[in-house]
Protein backbone atom coordinates (compact mmCIF):
# COMPACT_ATOMS: atom_id res chain seq x y z
CA UNK A 1 0.00 0.00 0.00
CA UNK A 2 1.43 3.72 -0.41
CA UNK A 3 3.02 4.70 2.29
CA UNK A 4 0.88 8.05 2.35
CA UNK A 5 -2.33 6.34 2.15
CA UNK A 6 -1.32 3.67 4.66
CA UNK A 7 -0.38 6.90 7.18
CA UNK A 8 -3.52 8.71 5.95
CA UNK A 9 -5.92 5.39 7.05
CA UNK A 10 -3.99 5.47 10.31
CA UNK A 11 -4.47 8.83 11.11
CA UNK A 12 -7.96 8.79 10.25
CA UNK A 13 -8.18 5.66 13.09
CA UNK A 14 -6.74 7.90 15.77
CA UNK A 15 -9.42 10.91 14.84
CA UNK A 16 -12.44 8.71 15.11
CA UNK A 17 -11.09 7.02 18.31
CA UNK A 18 -10.64 10.43 19.60
CA UNK A 19 -13.79 11.57 18.23
CA UNK A 20 -16.05 8.63 18.68
CA UNK A 21 -14.22 5.91 20.97
CA UNK A 22 -13.03 2.49 19.63
CA UNK A 23 -16.53 0.70 19.77
CA UNK A 24 -18.23 3.81 17.46
CA UNK A 25 -14.91 4.07 14.97
CA UNK A 26 -16.75 1.39 12.80
CA UNK A 27 -14.49 1.10 9.11
CA UNK A 28 -17.04 3.24 7.58
CA UNK A 29 -16.52 6.49 10.03
CA UNK A 30 -12.78 5.62 9.76
CA UNK A 31 -13.59 5.68 5.94
CA UNK A 32 -15.14 8.95 5.89
CA UNK A 33 -12.57 10.60 7.47
CA UNK A 34 -9.66 8.86 5.24
CA UNK A 35 -12.24 10.55 2.40
CA UNK A 36 -11.66 6.46 1.11
CA UNK A 37 -14.10 3.83 0.50
CA UNK A 38 -14.43 1.12 3.63
CA UNK A 39 -13.58 -1.59 0.85
CA UNK A 40 -10.50 -0.22 0.77
CA UNK A 41 -9.75 -0.41 4.54
CA UNK A 42 -11.21 -3.83 3.88
CA UNK A 43 -8.44 -4.92 0.93
CA UNK A 44 -5.64 -3.54 2.73
CA UNK A 45 -6.48 -4.77 6.31
CA UNK A 46 -8.88 -6.92 6.63
CA UNK A 47 -11.00 -4.92 8.53
CA UNK A 48 -11.63 -2.72 11.65
CA UNK A 49 -9.00 -4.89 13.90
CA UNK A 50 -6.13 -5.06 11.30
CA UNK A 51 -6.39 -1.44 10.99
CA UNK A 52 -6.07 -0.70 15.07
CA UNK A 53 -3.33 -3.28 14.63
CA UNK A 54 -1.25 -0.97 11.84
CA UNK A 55 -2.51 1.88 14.15
CA UNK A 56 -0.47 0.59 17.41
CA UNK A 57 2.78 -0.27 14.92
CA UNK A 58 2.58 3.17 14.37
CA UNK A 59 2.45 4.75 17.74
CA UNK A 60 4.88 2.14 19.16
CA UNK A 61 7.45 2.24 16.49
CA UNK A 62 7.45 6.45 17.06
CA UNK A 63 7.90 5.23 20.77
CA UNK A 64 10.71 3.74 19.62
CA UNK A 65 11.98 6.53 17.52
CA UNK A 66 11.49 8.77 20.46
CA UNK A 67 13.93 6.90 23.24
CA UNK A 68 16.38 6.04 20.89
CA UNK A 69 16.62 9.42 19.73
CA UNK A 70 17.27 10.86 23.01
CA UNK A 71 19.63 7.98 23.89
CA UNK A 72 21.66 8.60 20.76
CA UNK A 73 21.90 12.55 21.67
CA UNK A 74 23.33 11.66 25.10
CA UNK A 75 26.91 13.16 25.88
CA UNK A 76 26.51 11.58 29.10
CA UNK A 77 26.66 7.72 28.84
CA UNK A 78 25.79 7.40 32.40
CA UNK A 79 22.78 4.94 33.50
CA UNK A 80 20.82 7.62 34.78
CA UNK A 81 21.26 9.27 31.82
CA UNK A 82 20.22 6.39 29.54
CA UNK A 83 16.94 5.99 32.07
CA UNK A 84 16.44 9.78 31.80
CA UNK A 85 16.02 9.18 28.03
CA UNK A 86 13.63 6.11 28.19
CA UNK A 87 11.58 8.31 30.35
CA UNK A 88 11.61 11.34 28.42
CA UNK A 89 11.02 9.25 25.36
CA UNK A 90 7.63 7.74 26.70
CA UNK A 91 6.27 11.35 27.41
CA UNK A 92 7.08 12.49 24.23
CA UNK A 93 4.52 14.58 22.23
CA UNK A 94 4.64 11.30 19.94
CA UNK A 95 2.92 9.68 23.10
CA UNK A 96 0.89 12.42 24.53
CA UNK A 97 -1.45 14.46 22.30
CA UNK A 98 -5.32 13.80 22.60
CA UNK A 99 -5.66 11.61 19.39
CA UNK A 100 -2.58 9.50 20.35
CA UNK A 101 -3.60 9.07 23.82
CA UNK A 102 -7.16 7.66 23.54
CA UNK A 103 -5.90 5.58 21.19
CA UNK A 104 -3.32 3.92 23.63
CA UNK A 105 -6.42 3.95 26.28
CA UNK A 106 -8.37 2.00 23.51
CA UNK A 107 -5.72 -0.60 22.58
CA UNK A 108 -4.65 -1.53 26.48
CA UNK A 109 -8.21 -1.88 26.41
CA UNK A 110 -8.57 -3.99 23.42
CA UNK A 111 -5.49 -6.06 23.97
CA UNK A 112 -7.24 -7.93 26.78
CA UNK A 113 -9.62 -9.58 24.11
CA UNK A 114 -7.65 -9.57 20.98
CA UNK A 115 -4.98 -11.70 20.40
CA UNK A 116 -2.34 -9.72 18.22
CA UNK A 117 -3.07 -6.44 20.26
CA UNK A 118 -2.01 -8.57 23.13
CA UNK A 119 1.06 -9.83 21.27
CA UNK A 120 2.01 -5.92 20.82
CA UNK A 121 1.45 -5.41 24.70
CA UNK A 122 3.38 -7.65 25.67
CA UNK A 123 6.63 -6.69 23.13
CA UNK A 124 6.26 -3.21 24.52
CA UNK A 125 6.18 -3.88 27.92
CA UNK A 126 9.00 -6.41 27.95
CA UNK A 127 11.02 -3.81 26.08
CA UNK A 128 10.54 -0.67 28.47
CA UNK A 129 11.42 -3.71 31.57
CA UNK A 130 14.27 -5.08 29.87
CA UNK A 131 15.81 -1.36 28.36
CA UNK A 132 15.46 -0.55 32.22
CA UNK A 133 16.28 -3.53 34.13
CA UNK A 134 19.98 -3.79 31.85
CA UNK A 135 20.59 -0.01 32.90
CA UNK A 136 19.67 -0.33 36.42
CA UNK A 137 21.92 -3.69 36.63
CA UNK A 138 25.09 -0.94 36.02
CA UNK A 139 24.39 0.11 39.12
CA UNK A 140 23.11 -2.93 41.25
CA UNK A 141 22.70 -6.80 41.88
CA UNK A 142 20.43 -8.61 39.46
CA UNK A 143 17.22 -9.19 41.87
CA UNK A 144 17.25 -5.25 43.03
CA UNK A 145 17.51 -4.37 39.20
CA UNK A 146 14.45 -6.37 38.73
CA UNK A 147 12.67 -4.86 41.11
CA UNK A 148 14.12 -1.06 40.34
CA UNK A 149 13.12 -1.60 36.80
CA UNK A 150 9.87 -2.86 37.47
CA UNK A 151 8.98 0.15 39.98
CA UNK A 152 10.22 2.56 37.67
CA UNK A 153 8.30 0.97 34.61
CA UNK A 154 5.13 0.89 36.84
CA UNK A 155 5.73 4.55 37.95
CA UNK A 156 5.76 5.46 34.15
CA UNK A 157 2.86 3.65 32.97
CA UNK A 158 0.90 4.67 36.09
CA UNK A 159 1.69 8.76 35.63
CA UNK A 160 0.71 8.15 31.84
CA UNK A 161 -2.59 6.61 32.19
CA UNK A 162 -3.68 8.78 34.85
CA UNK A 163 -3.01 11.69 33.33
CA UNK A 164 -4.35 10.35 29.87
CA UNK A 165 -7.85 9.79 32.13
CA UNK A 166 -8.09 13.67 33.34
CA UNK A 167 -10.38 16.11 31.46
CA UNK A 168 -7.61 18.37 30.92
CA UNK A 169 -5.34 15.79 29.28
CA UNK A 170 -1.66 14.30 30.17
CA UNK A 171 0.73 16.91 31.70
CA UNK A 172 3.69 15.64 29.97
CA UNK A 173 6.07 17.88 31.86
CA UNK A 174 5.18 16.84 35.52
CA UNK A 175 4.95 13.39 34.93
CA UNK A 176 8.44 13.41 33.51
CA UNK A 177 9.40 15.64 36.80
CA UNK A 178 7.60 12.76 38.59
CA UNK A 179 9.37 9.86 37.12
CA UNK A 180 12.94 11.39 37.09
CA UNK A 181 12.16 11.69 40.88
CA UNK A 182 11.03 8.18 41.03
CA UNK A 183 14.24 7.36 39.64
CA UNK A 184 16.74 9.68 42.04
CA UNK A 185 15.07 7.55 44.96
CA UNK A 186 15.58 4.23 43.38
CA UNK A 187 19.62 5.00 42.51
CA UNK A 188 19.97 7.03 45.92
CA UNK A 189 18.33 3.59 47.77
CA UNK A 190 21.55 1.47 46.10
CA UNK A 191 25.17 1.96 45.75
CA UNK A 192 27.09 1.52 43.08
CA UNK A 193 27.82 -1.90 42.40
CA UNK A 194 31.80 -3.09 41.67
CA UNK A 195 32.93 -2.69 38.05
CA UNK A 196 32.78 -6.26 37.09
CA UNK A 197 28.74 -5.61 37.12
CA UNK A 198 28.73 -3.21 34.73
CA UNK A 199 28.36 -5.39 31.94
CA UNK A 200 25.89 -8.24 33.35
CA UNK A 201 22.82 -7.37 32.45
CA UNK A 202 19.60 -9.11 33.83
Amino acid sequence: MEPIRRQQLITATMAAIDELGLADATVMRIARHAGVSAGIISHYFGGKDGLMEATMRQILSDLGKAVNARRQALADTSPEAHIGAIIDGNFDPSQVSGPVAKTWLAFWASSMHKPTLARLQQVNDRRLYSNLCAQFRRRMPKEQARDAAGTLAAMIDGLWLRGALTPEGLDAERARRLAHATLHRLLEASPETPATHHTQFA
